[in-house]
C-alpha cells in the first residue's frame, strides 16, 4: 500500500541513510517483503477482502497489492545492500508470522528490533506488537516510517507504540545506541 510520491521519497531517503549507519556500525538490515502468489492468498484474510468491496476504502485495490511479478515487489535498490538479508515470504501486517524472521534474530543473538517501513498504523504497529510479545525491545524509528492513511493515524499508531511496546526514537537520536555514528 504506497504512499504518495513525496512521502515516500522522504521515507526511503531517510531509511537509506538510516541503514548505511546502521551497516557501519555492525548492525544487521532485514528487509521483509510482502508478496503473493494470487489475489486468493490476500483475500484468505476477511478484513482485507472486505475492504477490497469497499469502493469508498482507500485500500480497495488491496487484492491487486503486492502479486509476485507485479513491477515493485523488490526491495527497493535503494535501501539494499548485498550484505543485508532478505525475507519475501511476508504475508500479512505482522512480519512475524509465516517468516522466519525470530529464527534469524535469535540465531544471531539479536533482542533488540528498530523498526521502519510503511504503514505505521499496520505493518509496524503489528510487527511492533509482535516483538513485544516476543520478548525482544522494540523501537520504531519515527522519521522512517509513515502511512497512506494519514497523519491522525500515523500519531496514533506511534502513541501505541509509546504507550505499551516500545519506544519511538527519530534516527539522530539513536546515535549513541549499539555504537551508531
Amino acid at each position: 500500500m504506497p504512499l504518495a510520491a513525496d512521502r515516500a521519497e522522504r521515507v526511503v531517503t531517510a531509511n537509506a541513510r538510516f541503514f548505511r549507519r546502521c551497516r557501519a556500525a555492525g548492525i544487521p538490515v532485514v528487509h521483509l517483503l510482502t508478496q503473493y502468489r494470487d489475489a486468493e492468498e490476500i483475500a484468505s484474510m476477511p478484513a482485507w477482502l472486505a475492504r477490497s468491496r469497499n469502493p469508498d476504502n482507500p485500500r480497495k485495490n488491496v487484492l491487486k497489492h503486492n502479486l509476485a511479478g507485479m513491477p515493485g515487489v523488490a526491495v527497493m535498490p535503494q535501501v539494499l545492500n548485498a550484505s543485508d538479508w532478505v525475507i519475501d515470504t511476508k504475508k500479512r501486517y505482522d512480519c512475524f508470522i509465516g517468516t522466519d524472521l525470530d529464527f534469524l534474530l535469535r540465531s544471531h543473538g539479536v533482542n533488540t528490533v528498530l523498526i521502519t517501513g510503511v504503514n505505521t498504523n499496520s505493518c509496524v504497529l503489528s510487527t511492533a506488537c509482535a516483538a513485544c510479545s516476543r520478548d525482544y525491545a522494540v523501537v520504531v524509528i519515527e522519521d522512517c516510517v509513515d502511512t497512506m492513511d494519514g497523519p491522525g493515524l500515523h500519531d496514533a499508531a506511534l502513541a501505541c507504540v509509546r504507550t505499551a511496546f516500545g519506544t519511538v526514537m527519530r534516527s539522530e537520536e539513536i546515535r549513541g545506541i549499539a555504537g551508531l555514528k
